[in-house]
């Protein structure tokens, strides 16, 4: 700390001497025209290597052993009591009461409406339809429509009989034979050569650390709870009075009372404490050898074989027939009809549209839609009105006039008789019997496992870094005369007076100015 105070202080001290050195230079100023030289003091910067000791971190790859537990499943066989219900089917009398139907003739008179039909004069009211122009308001989408008269062609379909010559295919059998070429396969045996993994089992001796309980017997004091029962007499007060209005005397009652003791027993107990211990074991390892065989292998192959078949064809001969059918002709009719006609005009219009790309990447956008805006307008049309009219019309009218009849029915009564059966009931009777269930229990096996992991390893290294280092420099500098304001004592004697000596402190001094030398005296 103290050598970069004093390197920093270095360039000040040399400017303040050579201040002073000016100074004392300058009182024979008015005598020449020149100081001579002067010696001024830079500062560069200068780059150099220095060797520096820095950490680095290398990755190591280590192995960590832990162990884990294992459950290892066990199944285990149980019994259990189990009661079931057992259906017995029992017998019981029951009386029953059963009615029985006895029929009964009887004679009632009754009315009937026997229909008649009468002709009657009636008026009735008819929906005529009248036609009436209504004025209404209603809303088109962009289209319009005119009322236009155009003549159309009806076909008026008329029948008519005809005689026709038709041919028709009369399908003859033929047999033809062919010969056709066949690839009939057969099997050829190719020796091949195989690469098989043979599998040895080899005996590798390792080491496992066991825990085992061990047992070790200690004694220790226990306090016991105990007591006893005791009979002791309350005091129970009276709440009745004697025949005078005195109050009865209490009464004495013996009460059964638990009282407890505490004791102090000296117990053996067991405890267990767990003792590592090196166990060598023998592992059977499972490896593989390679072994080149020769194996025998059947190969498809097909050889072409001509073959000759029969085959039957069906040829189609022509043969002549005639019918009688019925033709319908459209005779056409010239007919007059009134049409709306739906006209579009055509309306040039630019729009700004968006072009999608696809793009695996979700954004949000502005699109321009194109929508209808309602358009209100008014039109005449023709509305069908039902306007009541009153006619006469000659109706048959069916009416009722009532008869007296009589006739015979028959009544089926319900006698009650009492009768008796035997009726089956079922029972559900509880039994006992015992089941067996089998329980998977789960025991904890402790094992060996081996994991990798990579640490940083932190390693020191020499390495060589550019620092920029600062360094005084001493540099002649030519001085004018008093007028160039080289000297800081001397601007008394000036004609200018200060502000010539600033401006010759800029030009020639410019060191000296900057670091506050010159300034200080103009002022």
């Amino acid at each position: 700390m103290f050598r970069k105070v004093v390197t920093c202080m270095l360039p000040a001290i040399a400017i303040f001497s050579m201040c002073s050195f000016a100074s004392a230079d300058c009182e024979n100023c008015n005598q020449s025209d020149s100081c001579g030289t002067k010696t001024v003091c830079q500062r560069q910067y200068v780059t150099e290597m220095k060797t520096v000791t820095c950490t680095e971190y290398k990755k190591e790859t280590r192995e960590q052993t832990y162990k884990v537990m294992k459950r290892v499943p066990r199944t285990e066989e149980r019994t259990r009591t189990v009661t079931e219900c057992v259906p017995e089917t029992r017998t019981k009398t029951v009386n029953y009461t059963v009615n029985k139907n006895v029929m009964e003739t009887k004679t009632s008179d009754y009315q009937v409406q026997v229909p008649y039909c009468e002709e009657v004069e009636q008026k009735y009211t008819v929906m005529v339809p009248v036609k009436e122009e209504k004025t209404a308001t209603y809303t088109v989408q962009v289209p319009y429509c005119e009322e236009v008269e155009q003549k159309y062609t009806v076909m008026v379909p008329v029948k008519e009989e005809k005689t026709a010559t038709y041919i028709v295919q009369v399908p003859v059998k033929e047999e033809k034979t062919s010969t056709y070429t066949v690839k009939v396969p057969y099997t050829e045996q190719v020796e091949e050569t195989y690469t098989v993994q043979v599998p040895y089992t080899e005996q590798v001796q390792k080491t496992r650390t066991v825990k085992k309980r061990v047992p070790v017997c200690s004694t220790k004091t226990v306090q016991v709870r105990g007591g006893h029962w005791e009979n002791q007499m309350h005091e129970v007060p009276s709440c009745s009075t004697d025949n005078c209005g005195n109050p009865c005397p209490p009464k004495m009652c013996c009460k059964r009372v638990w009282v407890p003791t505490c004791e102090t027993k000296e117990v053996q107990c067991t405890t267990y404490d767990c003792v590592t211990e090196e166990v060598p074991y023998t592992v059977c390892v499972r490896k593989c050898r390679t072994e080149e065989r020769t194996r025998m292998k059947c190969v498809s192959k097909c050889r072409e074989e001509e073959r000759t078949r029969t085959y039957c064809v069906t040829k189609c001969v022509p043969e002549e027939r005639t019918r009688t059918y019925s033709v319908t002709k459209c005779v056409p009719e010239e007919r007059t009809r009134t049409v709306k006609v739906q006209k579009c005009r055509s309306e040039e219009r630019t729009r700004t549209y968006c072009v999608t790309k696809c793009v695996p990447e979700e954004r949000t956008r502005t699109v321009k839609v194109q929508k209808c805006r309602p358009e209100e307008r008014t039109r005449t049309y023709c509305v069908t009105k039902c306007v009541p009219e009153e006619r006469t019309r000659t109706v048959k009218v069916q009416k009722c006039r009532t008869e007296t009849r009589t006739r015979e029915y028959q009544v089926c009564k319900c006698v009650p008789e009492t009768m008796t059966k035997e009726v089956s009931y079922t029972v559900m009777v509880p039994q006992q019997k015992e089941v067996k269930y089998s329980v998977t229990l789960y025991d904890c096996v402790p094992e060996e496992k081996t994991r990798t992991y990579e640490v940083c390893v932190p390693v020191q290294v020499t390495k060589e870094v550019p620092v920029r280092k600062c360094v005084t420099v001493q540099v002649e500098v030519p001085c004018g005369g008093c007028n160039d304001g080289c000297c800081g004592d001397s601007c008394s004697s000036c004609d200018s007076g200060c502000d010539s000596c600033d401006s010759g402190c800029n030009d020639n001094c410019s060191q000296g100015r900057r670091k506050g030398c010159l300034r200080r005296r103009c002022r």
